[in-house]
């Protein structure tokens, strides 16, 4: 069952809350929309699900127009953030309800509506509760509850709208790795909305970033961390430090440093943005030639990863740089010392002239030069 997206639009008033979206789901396929509220996520999602419909574009499965088919018949499961069962129905009835209100020439027998009750709360770990209500449940029950109910139908499509937000992070974590299992092991095809990027790195096959109505990005987690195409997404997941700068013969002026590049070579003279991760500084306590002279504010521990905050007069900012704590440990780093700052890579946007805004279209990689002495410090 492929799933084509194309040029979707839906307007809200002036709200513009899709624009022109256009996505391919293969089957089988776990898929994460990902973005801040308001980006459109969840709108499309209501549109898969034929809870709402576009003002134009078209949704089509393997060549059946699913604008023309409605919410019910068109094989879908749906799981919201907030489970939506029925207080006054047990675990069971809860589940056996997408089977019982089917037409009666599609309806399964009683014995077989409880065969496959049975068989999907044994698959969801909740064999034994059959007989209990929503309220004598735990929150990470009551949602597999709900997407038991929503499997229950043999869905084409699974739908996730936010499951896991109204739990805790322990039970959150817990829960998604198993979602993770039980979608390779049913072969399904999922649509997962969050807004919480850790879930959709760990989760997805591919990621589309949306934002404002737009698709921003479609890739691999590995594709989105590593190569961000917009500044926004680079903004958006993971951290990163934006640092203005300036394209002159071919070389880059960062603050009070310039920079050797050949990933420059071609690119007119001009500003820029360039955006670098904190764990692509690398720091030397020895003072370096080249390189960003900067001043150790403040080393705090996130487990075992450093989090170093820099004060770096030559470009009148602040930078976050990470490394290993064992590391941090073993170079005795401690705030007020003073190091020599090297980007190992930025991704460079030149700035359009006329507009002042980042140009997509010549985005590089950039890495800069510092010779074998230089690299040899921080290797």
């Amino acid at each position: 069952m492929t799933l084509a997206i194309n040029r979707l639009s839906r307007r809200f008033a002036d709200f513009r809350a899709l624009d022109d979206v256009s996505l391919s789901i293969a089957p089988g396929e776990f898929i994460a929309l990902l973005g801040p509220s308001g980006s459109g996520k969840t709108t499309l999602l209501r549109i898969l699900a034929g809870l709402d419909f576009p003002d134009a574009g078209a949704l089509d499965q393997d060549g059946r127009d699913l604008l023309r088919v409605s919410a019910r018949d068109r094989g879908v499961g749906l799981v919201f953030q907030h489970y939506a069962l029925f207080r006054h129905m047990t675990v069971f009835e809860n589940v056996a309800f997408g089977l019982r209100v089917r037409k009666r020439a599609r309806r399964p027998s009683k014995a077989e509506i409880a065969d496959r009750v049975d068989k999907l709360l044994k698959r969801v770990q909740l064999d034994g509760m059959a007989q209990r209500y929503p309220s004598q449940l735990s929150g990470g029950q009551r949602q597999r509850v709900a997407l038991a109910r929503a499997l229950a139908i043999e869905p084409e499509l699974l739908l996730l709208d936010e499951p896991f937000g109204a739990l805790d992070a322990q039970v959150r974590v817990a829960l998604r790795r198993w979602l993770r299992h039980l979608h390779e092991e049913m072969g399904l095809t999922t649509v997962f909305v969050t807004h919480d990027q850790e879930e959709a790195l760990e989760l997805a096959d591919r990621v589309v970033v949306m934002n404002r109505g737009r698709i921003e990005q479609v890739g691999t987690p590995d594709e989105i961390y590593q190569q961000p195409a917009t500044p926004f997404v680079f903004e958006f997941i993971g951290k990163s430090n934006k640092v203005p700068v300036r394209i002159h013969g071919g070389r880059l002026q960062a603050g009070d440093q310039r920079f050797e590049a050949d990933a420059l070579e071609g690119l007119a003279d001009g500003s820029a943005v360039a955006y670098v991760r904190p764990e692509h500084l690398a720091l030397s306590t020895t003072p370096l030639e080249n390189g960003w002279k900067a001043t150790l504010r403040h080393v705090y521990l996130s487990g075992s990863v450093a989090h170093l905050e820099l004060e770096v007069p030559g470009l009148g900012q602040t930078l976050e740089a990470e490394l290993g704590g064992e590391e941090a440990q073993r170079r005795s780093l401690q705030s007020g010392m003073h190091v020599t700052v090297q980007p190992r890579h930025l991704t460079v946007f030149p700035l359009d002239g006329k507009s002042g805004e980042p140009d997509l279209a010549r985005r590089r990689v950039v890495h800069p030069r510092y010779g074998q002495a230089a690299l040899a410090r921080w290797r």
